[in-house]
Parts: C-alpha cells; structure tokens; sequence
C-alpha cells in the first residue's frame, strides 16, 4: 500500500538526524538604514524603523536593505526561490506600490539612532549612509538619492499596517542569485516607494526592532548541484530519499524539481529518477 503524504511525513520527521543541507533558510537582514532627503547629513542606523516613499513636507525616504546571502548557504547549491517579508508598522497613506532595486553601490550603517518615531532621522555618524554619502563623511553616492538599478527587481502593493512580502520574480531571483555565486557585488536593495504622488510615505520595522517576529527576514529555498544526492554528503542512499520527501510532504519550494510552481508527484518522479542516474 503507498504511504500518505502523512505517512511519509511521520518517517521523514523520525529521520531527523538525517537533515538535508537543501531545504529553506530565512535570514535576518545583515544591515539597513534609511536615506532622507536632506541636504544636512542625516541617517538612520541603528534605528528600529525604516522609511520608503514621500512625506507632507514634502520630502522622500528610502530605505537600504542587504542580506548575507554568501555566507549563509552551502557552497554550489541551486536557488529556486526567495522572498522577502516586511513589517510595515505605520503610514496615513493608502495601498500604493514599494519596490525593491538592486543598489549598485556599498554603503554603511552608522550608531546614527533618531528619537521618538524617527521619521526626522537623526544627525548622521562615522559610516552612515545619507541622501548624499555611501559611508559619511568620506565617500559619496554618484546620484544623490542612492546607486541603484533603474527596474524594479520586484514590487508590492502596501496598504494597512501589517506584513507584506516579495516573491521570486525573475529580477529578484536574479540578484539573490548573482550575490550568491559572486557575479555581482552584494549592495543589497534601495526599496523605493511611490513617489510621485503627495503623501505616501510607509514605515518599515528594521533588524533593530525589539520584537523579532517583526524583523525583516529573506526566505530562500535551494537544491544541491546534483538533485540525487539531496543531504549532499557525497553518497547516493535513502537518506537522500528520505530527506527529499521531508521537503516534499512540507510543500517546500526546494520540493519543486521541475520548477512548475506546484510541489506534486511530478517532483517525486523526477527526484527519483535523479537518485536513480547517480551524480557524476
């Protein structure tokens, strides 16, 4: 009789010692700060909020946001997905879009800490990014505002206050994925909001924030070089069936083999035929 997804769930979570290396990591943010538009140098770096978008002054916000992606994956893996979670805490603005952009210069991220609800930023301090400096007050963005790619990477619509995420469009998966084998140098995103429009500023919650669960985080999902060799340990056994269909029975991006948006039969057909044709 074949087993039932929770069956197979029930024998996978027995093999727990057996955890494969591909599955899903979510990483906390490794740096941000916010960029005010200011002529004064002004910051945000170790504030527990960031800001994206125009406000009544009017004056713009960006925010600047970077992941260790590198160093928090095993080396050779496949990436098959990534998405971004933020808290958006506070606005009187309605739903409008925020984007990420690849950031095309390094910045820094100062002690620059600002009062109350740091919306005014604070007096910029050594390594602080601002509208004007990547690291005050010694180097200097080539575009006031920030370097960054002109396309957005990805892009959602933030309405109330609550948690709003990015998903693996084509642009975003390409840049985890150029930081991640080194094609391209990790500056990690400008997120822009709109800002065209009169008041539309959003506030986001930062890795400062007291409350963890409110932090920002990137979800990623990867595959080993050689699919058979799922725990990749170098041998091509049932740990690594077992471990396949622990992602498999969790529904887990990684499960997707055949890259078709659904976590089905089809992946473990494919996964078995890889774990049958060895590695070379």
């Amino acid at each position: 009789m074949p087993m039932s997804r929770h069956a197979v769930r029930i024998a996978a979570l027995c093999a727990a010692p057996l955890a494969a290396h591909a599955g899903v990591v979510e990483l906390g943010a490794s740096r941000d700060n916010t960029l005010y538009e200011y002529t004064d140098a002004i910051s945000n770096g170790a504030g527990q909020y960031c800001f994206t978008g125009r406000t009544a002054e009017p004056s713009l916000r960006r925010t600047l946001m970077a992941f260790d992606i590198q160093g928090s994956l095993p080396p050779g893996v496949h990436i098959r997905s990534a998405a971004l979670t933020l808290n958006m805490s506070k606005t009187i603005a309605g739903p409008s879009d925020v984007s990420l952009h690849r950031a095309l210069a390094d910045w820094g991220q100062g002690a620059s800490d600002p009062p109350g609800e740091e919306g005014a930023g604070a007096p910029a301090q050594p390594g602080d990014a601002t509208w004007v400096h990547t690291f005050y007050d010694t180097y200097y963005w080539s575009s006031l505002g920030g370097d960054y790619a002109p396309g957005a990477s990805a892009t959602t619509s933030v309405g109330a206050e609550g948690a709003y995420t990015w998903t693996s469009s084509e642009g975003m998966l390409s840049d985890v994925r150029d930081w991640f084998t080194g094609s391209a140098p990790n500056h990690g995103w400008v997120i822009l909001g709109d800002e065209s429009g009169p008041v539309t500023a959003k506030r986001f919650d930062t890795r400062e924030h007291p409350d963890p669960a409110s932090r920002p985080r990137l979800q990623i999902a990867f595959t080993p070089p050689c699919a058979g060799d799922w725990t990749m340990d170098g041998a091509i056994d049932t740990r690594d069936v077992i471990a396949f269909l622990n992602e498999w029975a969790g529904g887990y991006h990684s499960a997707d083999l055949n890259q078709d948006g659904v976590v089905n039969t089809l992946d473990v057909i494919e996964f078995l035929n890889a774990w049958n044709a060895g590695c070379p």
